[in-house]
């Protein structure tokens, strides 16, 4: 029987500004990827999520970015190698606090938007991330785009990876996604993108903005928390993913939460 991952991006919400549906979403996924404060997050946001997720027996992950609250850290920043070591084992550090102290255990690590982008494309970048995640504990997941300089750079660290793919997003026909500046980059329509979730899931192919079919192996799924429909969108992509046989499991290779 198929079997696949359903990760999400949570803990978004930061001081009085609330995003996403963290609770609602948790029911549905498998792992959960935390942001640690330098896009979105705070303390007491991280402290919740992570409790919520013990409570729901789901993975913990952190979820590094590039220090840009403003801007989601969807903005690229010129960051050196160093820098990108620095940065993530930090932000890794923090979340693995709260794991702990929520009696849980840090399980994998995913970083967000640009520093994700980019590290799929620059292998120094890649490396340093992957580096970061070694130092801290050779027994987390590196989670990185399905083909790209991230999961090659985890494998090359000794790491145990999970090539992740996206349901909502629109590919190029080379595999990588469409930069979201560009029109259609994100399905919106939720049909459209459980479709492409299960095409993923079951053939290992989507349809990339050109028409043509892209392969992608991906061992787990991302589900976007800040999408304003993400808990019904995470119901019905679970939900199709059952009747076609496949089972939602969390990637072996880390601590489980």
């Amino acid at each position: 029987m198929r079997s696949i991952d359903l990760n999400c991006d949570l803990g978004e919400s930061y001081g009085a500004w609330r995003m996403g549906e963290d609770e609602a979403v948790l029911a549905q996924i498998s792992s959960a990827n935390v942001a640690c404060g330098f896009h979105a997050g705070d303390p007491d946001t991280m402290r919740r999520t992570v409790q919520l997720a013990v409570a729901r027996g789901v993975a913990i992950g952190a979820h590094p970015s590039l220090p840009d609250l403003q801007g989601f850290g969807r903005r690229e920043l010129a960051v050196s190698a160093d820098e990108a070591y620095a940065l993530t084992l930090y932000q890794i550090g923090a979340l693995a606090a709260f794991a702990r102290g929520a009696g849980g255990a840090l399980h994998h690590v995913k970083p967000h938007g640009a520093l994700y982008n980019m590290a799929a494309r620059d292998a120094a970048l890649a490396a340093a991330i992957a580096a970061a995640v070694a130092d801290f504990d050779r027994g987390l997941i590196l989670v990185g785009l399905a083909g790209s300089a991230l999961p090659q750079a985890g494998r090359a660290a000794g790491l145990a990876v999970a090539a992740e793919a996206f349901c909502d997003r629109r590919y190029r026909a080379d595999g990588s996604l469409t930069p979201r500046r560009d029109a259609g980059a994100v399905i919106h329509d939720i049909d459209a993108a459980v479709a492409q979730g299960l095409s993923i899931a079951l053939r290992g192919e989507a349809t990339a903005g050109d028409g043509s079919r892209v392969a992608i192996a991906a061992d787990t799924l991302c589900i976007h928390g800040d999408r304003p429909d993400a808990a019904a969108f995470a119901r019905r992509l679970r939900s199709a993913l059952g009747e076609a046989g496949v089972t939602i499991a969390a990637p072996v290779g880390g601590a489980q939460a």
